[in-house]
């Protein structure tokens, strides 16, 4: 079947109307994907349909056609690629009033991943944030089907990475649609590992595993960073970030907004004090000189109380320690920055005093 321009766009028209009582003057960006995630799903349907009645006339299973949204992450534009129609739903959502993105691109090995992701296939492994495996299918042909994209011819690799996540035969004889989401994201990972990736692209990697495979999985990152990988990491647990990574992103609204060596923030020279007075005006007598120490920044302190939370570079901390001496102190405490201190200071500010919480 053919599917148009005017095709399309009456059928995400329809899905508007159908799933969210509104025309395309009415949608949000977010209904105009939904819909068009909607209208390709039937397509997909139809092609399944299709592929059902040819694998009963030939007597034999196959998978004729199969989404890329379980390997490379969901994604509408790589789906109405794989389905031959990304230039007829471009235009007919650029019609409905919304723009395609028209910017932009990503390469691996120096090519360009949209258009060549076939060539990646055996040299990266990949595991989306959502996992979604295709149905119709068991553990072990969803494996063997991954194995012929990839072009693995060894099964050492594959028995490890079973042997180390702890899937057996019996679960893999299961259909993926009957897998818990744990042993869904098991076996991603083990998909994604076993064809020896030279690169490695990981979106909350461990989200749905239980501590043990959770641990299991870090030593294995470990591993594969020892071995000479490249290794891309997505999270939202700076614990799993910070004994990982050795380069950290941060990213705010779309952009990165710092971009720096781990070590560094290991090894920062500024360091952070909790101290607490014997009374709130032997505080408030500290606070109105701690101006005379360039570095010395008061992060936060409690509305009446006594403690001040403050950040100091080591060749000041001479001059903070005298400045103490001055006062009677009750409570010292110190600690290193850690990750997710510097993120916050990215994503909440304190008014009072323009640092960090």
């Amino acid at each position: 079947m053919t599917y148009t321009k005017d095709a399309l766009k009456e059928a995400i028209q329809q899905k508007l109307r159908l799933n969210y009582g509104c025309t395309e003057k009415q949608a949000t960006d977010g209904e105009i994907m939904k819909a068009c995630a909607l209208a390709l799903r039937d397509i997909m349907a139809v092609r399944s349909v299709d592929t059902q009645e040819r694998t009963q006339e030939q007597q034999e299973k196959r998978v004729h056609y199969m989404s890329l949204e379980f390997l490379m992450g969901r994604s509408l534009l790589k789906n109405a690629y794989n389905l031959g129609i990304l230039p007829q739903l471009t235009q007919a959502v650029e019609e409905l009033g919304f723009s395609a993105p028209d910017s932009g691109s990503a390469s691996i090995f120096g090519r360009e991943s949209f258009r060549h992701y076939y060539e990646f296939l055996g040299r990266v492994g990949y595991i989306p944030g959502e996992v979604a495996l295709p149905r119709g299918l068991t553990g072990s042909e969803f494996i063997s089907m991954m194995q012929s994209m990839q072009g693995v011819r060894n099964d050492a690799k594959l028995k490890e990475m079973l042997d180390r996540f702890e899937l057996d035969k019996n679960t893999l004889k299961q259909e993926t649609k009957r897998m818990s989401l744990g042993v869904k994201r098991k076996l991603a990972v083990v998909t994604a590992f076993m064809h020896d990736p030279e690169v490695l692209v990981l979106d909350e990697p461990t989200s749905g595993l239980d501590p043990v495979m959770q641990e299991s999985f870090i030593d294995y990152i470990h591993a594969e960073k020892h071995r000479g990988k490249t290794i891309l990491l997505s999270s939202h647990i700076f614990s799993e970030i910070d004994s990982t990574c050795d380069r950290i992103a941060i990213i705010k609204d779309g952009r990165i907004v710092s971009d720096f060596v781990a070590d560094e923030l290991k090894h920062a020279s500024k360091k952070f004090y909790t101290v607490t007075f014997a009374s709130p005006a032997q505080r408030e007598a500290f606070l109105k000189r701690a101006g005379t120490i360039p570095s010395l920044t008061v992060l936060k302190k409690d509305a009446g109380g006594q403690e001040v939370y403050m950040s100091v570079e080591d060749t000041d901390m001479n001059a903070v320690i005298a400045l103490l001496s001055d006062f009677e102190i009750t409570g010292f405490s110190n600690r290193r920055e850690s990750l997710e201190d510097y993120f916050m200071k990215f994503y909440k500010e304190d008014k009072d005093f323009g640092g960090a919480l």
